[in-house]
Formats: C-alpha cells, structure tokens, sequence
C-alpha cells in the first residue's frame, strides 16, 4: 500500500481481513472518519471488521500494513473487544454513503457514492475525493457522476461551536508525541482533557507516553474504563505498566480485567520487577525472529515506522514460541548487518552472540556500565531459563537516568 494510493473506501466493503500469516480474519464491514472544523479534512481514524460469529471489532489504521490485490493485511494484536462508536465518529456506509451536499459555486445538491482517501506526510489517512451524484435532469436522463474535492462541497465540515477542541487538535496534527504532550501540559486542566479525549487511542497512547506521571494519571482516570484500556494496550507495555503501577490497586486491576489478555499478562509481568532493574525498564514487545526466518523477512519487520529507531536497531534470534517469554535466546541480528547480507541468508547464520543479555534484576548502574562500554543500542533481557523476556533500550535507560519529575522542567 504505497504512501500515496487513494483508496475508495465503499470498495473495501466484504474485501476479506488477513494476519500476517495469511490466516482469514473477516470481512471489512465499515469504516469511521472523524469530521472535523475549517479547512480541515476528515480524518480516517480505522475499519470496522466483522469477525466470527458475526461479531464487529474495530481495527485502527495504524494496525493496516496493506491493502492491495482484494484483500486487507493486518499487523500486530487485535482487539476483539465489539465495536462500539464513539460521539466524534460518523460511519462511512451507514452515514456518508448516500448523505445530500451541496457543491460550493453551484449550489447544486449531489449525493455522495463513495469516500475517496489518501495517507499523508505524517502517516494520517484523510478524505481527499468525494464521488458524487448529480440529480437527474430532463426526461429520462441518467444522473451524471463525478469525482470532487472534498472542500468543494458543504456538509463535511464542522462549525468550531460543535468541537471546540478541533482547532487546536488540527495545529497538533504535524507535532511529534513529545510536543503535544508539552502543549498539553501548559493547558489548563478542563482543556487538557478536552483535547485529551478527542484524539484517536494510538495518539493518546504516544502522547501518555511523554506526559509528566500526574497528568496521565489525571487523563486515564477521566477516561470511561473500556477507552481507558484500549489506549492501555496502544502503550508500549513497560510504559503502560509504569502508568498501572500509579493507579489505585482496584482501578488498576479492574482496567488489567478488560484488555485482552495477552496484553495484559505481559504488564502483570513487567509490574513484579524493580522500576529500575532491567526486568522494570525493559519492553516486552522486540522484534523476534525464529532461526529458520530470513533476512528478507527481518528487513520486513524492522521497516516497521511504528517501531522506535532503538527498537528497530536489532532483531533477537529465538527458538519458539517468539512471543515473550520465548524459546532459548540465541542472539541478536544488528540491522547493519542484515542490509550487507543476501536476502535469502537464514538470520540463524548471521547472529551476533557477543552481547551478553541481562537479568530482569540487573540494576540501573550495571546496565549504564554495559550500554556506556559497549556503545550499545539495546541489550537482551534473558531469565534463568534462557527465555528472552524483553529488550532495554537506550531511551529506556536515559528516561530512568533523568532526575524525577524532569518532564514538567522540559
């Protein structure tokens, strides 16, 4: 799916949903765009799938890594929790599709037949084209059909009244995490969370990420609890744990209780170790790779734009299972390496296993010593099984080094 493919999204309907392995997941039943004020264009937030039995989940688009020769590939953990919309989605078949405008110049009224949408700079898939229908006209003349701008037509767009957030949302859209956290911070509390719950759940889970501790507590405990868990699993697990570990024990089980469980479990893992040992500063979710994949295949996953460059910088070569905690931890593939071998090479021929891994336990100071001496990106984090339970990475440990509280002095 190339960056700059538009996609009509009445097309999608009934195309079959796979996982990366090919398996059949469902069908495309809907999609949801979030309208917004001005000259800003509505904005494709993800797809609505039906799964078996006949059951309606929600798949972000960030979660979408193809969609191509009439099929749909999806990457990564699916929530199979029912769909639900929310007060700022509008549905595409169910309320576009068919929807009265009017074209801007002609006043001419137009139906709307399809919802043309394009990925932007930053990743964002907005509604560009609109394909329309014109009334009729004379005696038995079929009705002409054309392709528009989608700001050539009044009725996608809101008033500011209606969303008052919107403006300031929209001057966010190009922003890194770290600085619309940094502008939600210096807004007052009532506004923050305003902006806070009209972002999609992947926006608000990287900004959670950079907030200071008090205001990703103040803006999950506003949040209704199956939001609030559903961003939880959109956080890398270490930040997600470290976020639970500050709620009330009973807020913070009961939000564990309604995310799927494998996420879950890998928080209630992260949550037994030390905040600052390897084992607490440590995500669960690197890239592992079986011996027998190739480095075709590794490439592949480290082009990941989701991933951090830090997380991307290697992958770790394992016996099954390849979730954590995995098979017996064989090494690690440095992706300089992998871009100088052929791509057909097992990654099994090429692992490095100089690096020594970490315990859970090691501590702050032992892992500064090995990252410092070494010039290292990421180190393993292996138990005394020889199972890889995660990787730390430098951010990780440069976070963890900063005296308490450095967000709010940034």
């Amino acid at each position: 799916m190339s960056a700059n493919a538009r996609v009509f999204l009445a097309h999608l309907n009934g195309l079959g949903v796979f996982d990366p392995m090919g398996d059949h997941m469902g069908k495309v039943r809907d999609a949801t765009v979030v309208l917004r004020s001005g000259a800003n264009a509505p904005r494709l937030t993800g797809l609505v799938i039906e799964v078996p039995p006949r059951r309606r989940i929600f798949v972000p688009m960030t979660k979408i890594t193809a969609i191509d020769s009439g099929q749909i590939i999806v990457t990564g953990m699916v929530n199979l929790r029912r769909f639900e919309q929310r007060r700022n989605e509008t549905l595409v078949t169910a309320e576009l599709l068919d929807r009265s405008v009017t074209l801007i110049g002609s006043n001419e009224r137009v139906t709307i037949e399809d919802v043309g949408v394009e990925q932007s700079r930053n990743r964002e898939w907005l509604v560009d084209k609109l394909f329309v229908r014109k009334a009729p006209t004379g005696f038995r003349r079929r009705s002409e059909k054309i392709i528009v701008d989608w700001n050539s037509v009044t009725g996608l767009s809101l008033p500011n009244h209606d969303q008052p957030a919107e403006q300031l949302l929209a001057t966010m859209d190009s922003l890194r995490a770290a600085d619309v956290a940094a502008m939600l911070h210096e807004l007052p509390p009532k506004r923050r969370l305003e902006i806070a719950r009209e972002l999609d759940d992947q926006r608000l889970a990287d900004v959670l990420e950079e907030l200071p501790d008090q205001d990703q507590i103040e803006i999950l405990e506003t949040l209704e609890a199956e939001r609030a868990a559903d961003v939880l699993e959109e956080m890398d697990p270490d930040d997600a744990a470290d976020l639970i570990s500050e709620l009330p024990p009973e807020r913070a089980e009961a939000l564990l209780g309604r995310m799927e469980p494998d996420e879950a479990d890998d928080i209630r893992r992260l949550l037994t170790y030390d905040d600052f040992s390897a084992g607490g500063m440590m995500t669960s979710e690197p890239i592992v790779m079986a011996p027998d994949e190739t480095v075709a295949d590794a490439l592949a996953r480290i082009r990941n734009p989701e991933l951090s460059p830090a997380l991307a910088s290697q992958v770790y070569v394992c016996r099954t299972p390849t979730e954590t905690p995995t098979g017996k931890y064989l090494g690690v593939c440095h992706f300089q390496r992998l871009l100088r071998e052929p791509p057909s090479s097992l990654v099994s021929s090429i692992i490095d296993t100089t690096i020594e891994p970490m315990r859970p336990d090691t501590p702050l100071s032992d892992l500064t010593r090995s990252f410092a001496t070494y010039n290292l990106v990421a180190l393993p984090v292996v138990d005394e099984s020889g199972s890889l339970v995660g990787a730390v990475t430098f951010d990780d440990l440069v976070d963890h080094m900063l005296p308490e509280g450095w967000r709010e002095n940034a």
